[in-house]
Formats: structure tokens, sequence, C-alpha cells
């Protein structure tokens, strides 16, 4: 199965922006990561990119990379980071959105949801009350 990543990007960045919020980007700076990105910009291997709208142009979220033209310190650059380096999405105003898992290849949970893996601790059966 394909990464659901850059689908949940594209939603989210969608609701942020319906909701009248400026939408973020944490990116993975770290070098681990081939980007085309202002670095200088970066601060303890993270960088922060204000994806609003009004501050790009030509934002493409493709199931690879996000690509957009921006400004930085008045110089314009264009701006390609590989989706598995998007670490979160989120609003600026509120910090609403989304932090992703780290997987090295940005691939799909293999497991699935609730799939695979310990379940809750405590052993024997479920315990279960009627609320009226």
């Amino acid at each position: 199965m394909t990464s659901s990543r850059p689908y949940l990007i594209r939603a989210l960045y969608e609701w942020i922006v319906d909701n009248g919020l400026t939408p973020y980007l944490l990116v993975d700076a770290s070098g681990e990561h081939d980007m085309d990105a202002p670095l200088d910009y970066a601060d303890a291997g993270k960088l922060v990119l204000n994806i609003a709208p009004r501050a790009v142009r030509a934002l493409n979220v493709s199931n690879e990379d996000v690509r957009f033209s921006a400004r930085f310190g008045g110089v314009a650059q264009d701006v390609r980071v590989p989706v598995p380096a998007v670490m979160a999405i989120y609003a600026r105003e509120n910090g609403q959105g989304m932090m992703f898992a780290d997987r090295g290849d940005g691939g799909s949970d293999p497991q699935g949801p609730g799939g695979g893996g310990e379940g809750p601790s405590g052993g024997g059966r479920p315990k279960l009350r009627v609320v009226k």
C-alpha cells in the first residue's frame, strides 16, 4: 500500500486553510533527506515552513514531495521537500494538526489500525459494565 502521509497532508492543508488559519509544515532538515529548502533557517535539524496561499506560489503536494515557490529574506526560491521529511502539518494560530510517526521509508503501517502488536496489558477478559 502507498503511504497515507501525502493524502493526510493535503487534507489537513485544506482543512486549515478553509478555517482561515495559517498552515505550517515542520520538516526534518537534519540532512537525512535530499531536499531543496532554505536550510539556513533550520533550527536543531528542524525547519518550519509557512505554506499559506498568501505566502507561497504554485503549491503542489504529490505522493513524492511538497513543492512551492516562496521568498526567504526577500530572495525567491523554489522549495522541494520529500514527503517522508514532513514531520507535521499544523495551524500556526492554535497548533491543531497532525504529527507523523517517524518512518524511514515513509510507508504505511503494515499492521493497519489495531492490527498486530501487543494489546492493552492486564490480561484476562475485558471488563464491561452497563451504563443507564
